[in-house]
C-alpha cells in the first residue's frame, strides 16, 4: 500500500467520523425542534419582554439562579439545606434528590426557592439539568432531564417528603422563554409539582425551558409500582 493511499483512506475516515459526530451532535437536537414545534405550544408571557438571551453566550447552567432571567438569586444561597425525593417511574428516574436551597445542578436537583414544598397548596417549582438525550442517565444529575420530553399528559411523578409519598399526574407540558417567570407562580387554591429543564436537550444556548406541569393526586399518598 502506498503512501498516498494511506492518506487517502485517513483521510475519507476522519470526514466519516466527523460526519458522525455531527451527526448524533445536531440531530437529536433538529428531531427535537421539529417535535416540539409540533406537540408543545409555548406559554408568552403577559408582561414584556426586555431582554433575549437567544444567540448569546450561555451562563453557567449548572447553576439553578442562572435559569430565569430576572429572578432573585440570593435565595439560592441558604445556610442549611434539606432534601427530599422525587420518582419519575417512566424515566426510571428512582428517588432523585432535591435540595430544597442550594444552586449545584450537578449534585442533585433543586427546587426553586420560596415554592411551595410537596403535598403543599401551591406549585412546587423543580429544576434538573439536562444534555443530548443519547447520554441520559437516571442517576446522573447532569443528564436527569434529558428524556424529560417524553412525559406526557397523565404519567406519574411521585414526591417523597417528610415521609409521606404524594403522587401527582401530568396535566400539561410546554415551553417558555427564560424570561418568563409565570412558571414560578404559586396557585393557592390546589398543589401543583412543576419540573423544569432546558430545551432542546443539548443546546449549548439553551432559549428555552420545557416545563412539565403535574397535579397533585386527590389521594395524599401513594407508592411506587
Amino acid at each position: 500500500m502506498n503512501y498516498k493511499r494511506i492518506i487517502r483512506i485517513c483521510a475519507i475516515f476522519m470526514a466519516l467520523s466527523g460526519l458522525t459526530i455531527l451527526m448524533t451532535t445536531i440531530f437529536p437536537i433538529l428531531a427535537y425542534e421539529w417535535e416540539a414545534g409540533r406537540v408543545y405550544p409555548i406559554l408568552v408571557s403577559s408582561l414584556p419582554d426586555s431582554s433575549n438571551d437567544e444567540g448569546t453566550m450561555p451562563a453557567d447552567l449548572t447553576k439553578a439562579s442562572n435559569w430565569f432571567a430576572g429572578a432573585p438569586t440570593a435565595s439560592f444561597n441558604q445556610s442549611e439545606i434539606s432534601y427530599f425525593t422525587v420518582t419519575v417511574p417512566k424515566l426510571h428516574i428512582d428517588n432523585a434528590s432535591v435540595a430544597i436551597g442550594g444552586d449545584d445542578l450537578s449534585k442533585n436537583l433543586i427546587q426553586y426557592p420560596g415554592t411551595a414544598l410537596p403535598g403543599k397548596t401551591g406549585n412546587a417549582v423543580i429544576f434538573g439539568h439536562s444534555v443530548l438525550p443519547q447520554f441520559f442517565d437516571p442517576k446522573n444529575y447532569m443528564t436527569i432531564f434529558s428524556t424529560l420530553h417524553k412525559l406526557k399528559k397523565d404519567d406519574i411523578v411521585i414526591a417523597n417528603y417528610d415521609g409521606v409519598m404524594y403522587q401527582y399526574q401530568v396535566d400539561n407540558v410546554f415551553e417558555v422563554k427564560p424570561t418568563d417567570l409565570q412558571i414560578l407562580e404559586q396557585h393557592q387554591s390546589e398543589s401543583y409539582l412543576t419540573l423544569v429543564t432546558c430545551s432542546p436537550p443539548g443546546n449549548p444556548f439553551k432559549p428555552r425551558r420545557l416545563i412539565v406541569r403535574a397535579k397533585l393526586v386527590p389521594q395524599t399518598t401513594a407508592s411506587v409500582n
